[in-house]
């Protein structure tokens, strides 16, 4: 029997001490640090830091040159003629056009030529041999018209099948080097606007950090008191059921009324009620912290601040808690993120205004490349890919546009005039905000101090009770009145002691230091 007892005790331990190792014990600053990683806002403002720190880089690449390839097809439905059709005609038929004109030479040296041998016949000269060479010779001009003629429309064919173009299908292409020279200031602002866009964004990102950490700080501490006064419901409970007990026994007794006994009954459930209702809470915290941080809902977690004795002194001192009201609002003005942001956006709209006052101004780029086409008429009308090599100059000169670029220019000053106003009311704001939390940090901890200085009575009180009524001279009413006055003081210490946190993490916050 006593060897199954001790195995039974050393089950018990061994079951006890894996779920000891279960559980996991987390500090304010792990949850911190699970709550930045878990927390998926963070991830977006990290994403659009890399956003903007691409977008810094790609501005600085402006100021370079930049290389372009282009390649171009087409296909038309008519041809480009260097020559009208009846261009083409008389080109063609310039033999016959020539031929046609020396026809008449021709005929007319025969007419001369016959007159000649009748001029020699009445001098008594024979013309027979003279008109048979004129014949002959009439014969070979005629047969050298013919050939002249058609070879001359040979040669008319051939420039005329020449200047055909057959330009339906264009095929085109370059290579263009830009090199801007002067853009009006639109570089040095579009460069400005990237760097102060990449700040805005850093300065985002810690927004949100400070804001994920007073997040997890609230439900922190809002864990540890709610499991704080779960234990202290524990105890009340523990002290009603003993009163309870004791009634009982008076009433058995016949020392005390069966009305006494009901009074207390109902202590009892509204403790046990309580308590549940502490416990129900308490769950549904750990369960939010427990989402928050990224661990499953049903984890088993505990908090390192969940001792009472550590809970009692919870007024720790921070960097901030020892500034006056004007010294941490002059440390916010400097270091709250939102001032940054909103100074940042001051900034952003005067490099726009310089952005579109550059638009009025000349803008001049250096250009060069190389360009084929097919055909090309580098050397004469060809077929096939020749091209140049070419530099210059482009300027552009802005002449008249109706106003447009001065109400653009216009309207970016106003929205630096908002935004200027805007970032002097949140400065009036957080300056107000930071004198507010100062004020709560005060009030906190003297509200520690009271309620520190009230426990001593309320166990004071609740011993005498106690003894009174063991005594017989102090009825069980008297006696609950000072359990519940004792509860009061105990709850008031542990939600002074939470207020004291969270005013002092608010406080870092306001300050822009948390």
């Amino acid at each position: 029997m006593k060897r199954l007892t001790l195995l039974l005790s050393l089950l018990v331990c061994q079951l006890a001490g894996t779920q000891a190792d279960a559980q996991t014990l987390l500090t304010l600053d792990s949850c911190r640090a699970m709550a930045l990683r878990n927390n998926k806002q963070m991830g977006v403002t990290r994403l659009k830091q890399d956003v903007a720190h691409n977008l810094k880089r790609a501005a600085r690449t402006k100021y370079l040159p930049h290389v372009s390839a282009i390649g171009t097809y087409q296909w038309t439905s008519e041809e480009i003629s260097l020559l009208s059709d009846a261009q083409k005609h008389d080109i063609s038929n310039l033999g016959t056009t020539v031929a046609s004109g020396l026809q008449g030479m021709t005929t007319g040296i025969g007419q001369g030529v016959g007159q000649l041998t009748s001029l020699l016949a009445q001098l008594g000269v024979p013309g027979e041999a003279l008109q048979q060479m004129a014949g002959q010779l009439q014969q070979q001009m005629g047969q050298t018209l013919t050939g002249t003629a058609s070879l001359l429309n040979t040669e008319g064919q051939k420039i005329v099948d020449a200047f055909h173009t057959d330009t339906r299908n264009l095929f085109a292409g370059s290579v263009l080097v830009t090199q801007p020279l002067f853009l009006g200031g639109a570089l040095v602002a579009l460069n400005r606007l990237a760097d102060l866009n990449e700040d805005f964004n850093e300065n985002a990102t810690e927004a949100r950090r400070q804001g994920v950490l007073f997040a997890a700080d609230h439900i922190y501490w809002q864990v540890v008191s709610l499991r704080h006064k779960q234990q202290l419901a524990e105890s009340f409970l523990d002290l009603v059921r003993h009163l309870d007990s004791d009634v009982q026994k008076m009433i058995d007794e016949g020392v005390a009324t069966r009305s006494e006994g009901l009074s207390v009954s109902v202590k009892v459930n509204e403790a046990e009620m309580t308590l549940q209702q502490v416990t129900d809470g308490l769950t549904l915290s750990r369960m939010l912290l427990c989402q928050m941080i990224g661990l499953p809902l049903t984890a088993d977690i505990r908090l390192a601040d969940e001792e009472a004795d550590r809970l009692a002194s919870a007024s720790a001192t921070t960097g901030v808690s020892g500034l006056s009201a004007e010294e941490a609002a002059a440390v916010a003005l400097q270091s709250r993120p939102e001032l940054r942001m909103l100074q940042n956006t001051v900034d952003m709209t005067r490099q726009t205004t310089n952005i579109l006052r550059a638009a009025n101004l000349p803008q001049l780029a250096l250009t060069g490349g190389y360009a084929v086409s097919n055909p090309n008429v580098l050397n004469g009308f060809q077929k096939k890919f020749g091209g140049f090599w070419n530099v210059g100059l482009l300027l552009r000169v802005p002449l008249w546009n109706w106003g447009d670029n001065m109400y653009k220019v216009r309207a970016s000053k106003g929205a630096t005039a908002i935004a200027a106003l805007e970032l002097a009311e949140a400065r009036e704001k957080i300056e107000l905000q930071v004198n507010q939390s100062s004020f709560r940090v005060t009030e906190a901890q003297k509200r520690l101090a009271m309620a520190q200085a009230s426990i001593a009575r309320a166990d004071e009180n609740l011993r005498t009770a106690n003894l009174g009524f063991r005594e017989g001279v102090i009825t069980p009413t008297t006696v609950m009145e000072a359990q519940t006055a004792w509860l009061q003081a105990q709850s008031q210490v542990i939600d002074a002691a939470i207020g004291v946190r969270l005013a002092e993490a608010e406080l870092q916050k306001s300050v822009g230091q948390l």
